[in-house]
C-alpha cells in the first residue's frame, strides 16, 4: 500500500513534466498593404453619413397599426400625463430610462421626431410595427435586436404614455 503512495506521485509528476513541455510552433502572419493607385481610389462624399434611426426626424410617417389620427392639444393635460408617469415607471421602464438610451431608446423628445401616431402604433403593437415599418426595423437593430415588449396596453394607457412623454424636456 505504501509503494502505491509513493508511485502515484510520481506518475502524476512525470505526467504534468510531460504536457508542460511541449512547444507550440507559431505560425508568423504577415500582412503587405498595396498601394492603390489614383484610379483605384473609390471617392467618399464627406457629405453622405448615416444618421441612425434613433436620431433621424421623421415627421411623416405615421408607423402601421390602427392609429390614422391623432391631433394633440397645444396644453399638455398634466393628470393624463401624471397616469401616463405611472404607466411607463410600472410598464416600461424595465427596458427604458427618461432621459438615455437603456435597453430601449429614451422617450425625451420623441416628439420632435416621430408623429404622434407612429408613437402610439409602436407601444400599441411593437410586433406588427417592427416586421412592417421600416424605421422600426432600423431600430430594432440598432438597439441590438432588442424588441419592444407588447404591455397589452389600451389605447387610453398609451395616450396617457404619449401624454407623459410630452413633459419631458431634455436635460442640460
Amino acid at each position: 500500500m505504501r509503494t502505491v503512495f509513493k508511485i502515484i506521485p510520481l506518475l502524476l509528476a512525470v505526467v504534468f513534466i510531460s504536457c508542460g513541455e511541449k512547444e507550440e510552433k507559431k505560425e508568423k502572419f504577415s500582412y503587405e498593404r498595396s498601394k492603390s493607385t489614383t484610379s483605384e481610389k473609390k471617392e467618399t462624399n464627406p457629405t453622405t453619413t448615416k444618421v441612425l434611426a434613433s436620431e433621424r426626424v421623421d415627421l411623416t410617417n405615421k408607423g402601421v397599426g390602427k392609429i390614422q389620427t391623432l391631433t394633440l392639444p397645444a396644453m399638455v393635460d398634466e393628470k393624463m400625463a401624471a397616469t401616463g408617469a405611472e404607466l411607463f415607471k410600472v410598464k416600461c421602464t424595465a427596458c427604458h430610462k427618461s432621459h438615455k438610451k437603456f435597453i430601449g431608446p429614451p422617450p425625451v423628445g420623441i416628439l420632435d421626431r416621430r408623429t404622434p401616431e407612429w408613437v402610439m402604433n409602436m407601444i400599441l403593437d411593437p410586433e406588427k410595427m417592427v416586421k412592417e415599418d421600416p424605421l422600426a426595423k432600423e431600430l430594432l437593430v440598432e438597439h441590438n435586436g432588442s424588441p419592444m415588449a407588447n404591455q397589452s396596453l389600451t389605447e387610453e394607457e398609451a395616450r396617457a404614455i404619449l401624454e407623459y412623454f410630452r413633459t419631458l424636456k431634455p436635460e442640460n
